[in-house]
């Protein structure tokens, strides 16, 4: 409870936050947890305490790829409108590094939106904030080369974990991208030749953020 108030505190008034702590439940994920499944029916909202967590989507042949990442004091532009539509979700959630998250009841999702200002000012604010994510993944899939893709996903990635030094193989980074293997190796080993990451047996130091 301590972690939301210092996320939240500042964004939502103190009545929206006694409540808040009330029903909200606490849970904590370790790293590569799926979080939400595609396909499952949506009962909560997540808001982010602490961590980072993947966004993904994955086609028919089960083949996944990123489409942003979620940080601490975020919640998902996807799941709020699996909650207010009572669909099916449409990605999977999966912890980047070790999280927490405070779960909220979808049912309160509408009602607060005509309760509290700021909940109205924060939710339309994260619509925004992952449209533009998502605008920022279609462009970077349709205009950038692989080699520029790969080495703004490293960045990203790092920008993420708060680290320069990425714990990631190269069937993940295929995976994320939606390549193969082959292509990956080629690319980083491009990128160090460019001295822009260098790499080491089970990780990649990113060199120029």
């Amino acid at each position: 409870m301590n972690q939301f108030a210092l996320n939240f505190g500042y964004l939502f008034e103190d009545t929206l936050i006694d409540e808040i702590k009330q029903i909200g439940i606490y849970k904590e994920f370790v790293a590569d947890t799926t979080i939400i499944e595609i396909g499952d029916y949506i009962k909560t909202m997540p808001l982010l305490l602490n961590g980072a967590i993947k966004i993904l989507r994955e086609d028919e042949n089960g083949d996944e790829l990123v489409l942003y990442y979620l940080e601490k004091g975020d919640t998902c532009a996807m799941t709020l409108s699996c909650c207010m539509g009572q669909t099916k979700s449409k990605i999977r959630a999966v912890a980047e590094t070790d999280v927490e998250i405070m779960m909220l009841p979808k049912e309160k999702m509408a009602e607060w939106l005509g309760t509290y200002k700021t909940w109205q000012s924060y939710i339309l604010q994260s619509y925004h904030n992952r449209m533009d994510e998502l605008l920022e993944a279609v462009d970077t899939i349709a205009f950038l080369k692989m080699d520029e893709r790969l080495f703004k996903y490293l960045k990203d990635k790092a920008m993420v974990t708060h680290s320069d030094v990425l714990q990631v193989t190269h069937k993940q980074i295929s995976e994320d991208l939606h390549t193969s293997r082959v292509v990956v190796s080629r690319l980083l080993k491009k990128l160090e030749n460019e001295s822009k990451i260098q790499l080491f047996r089970n990780s990649i130091k990113v060199l120029e953020l």
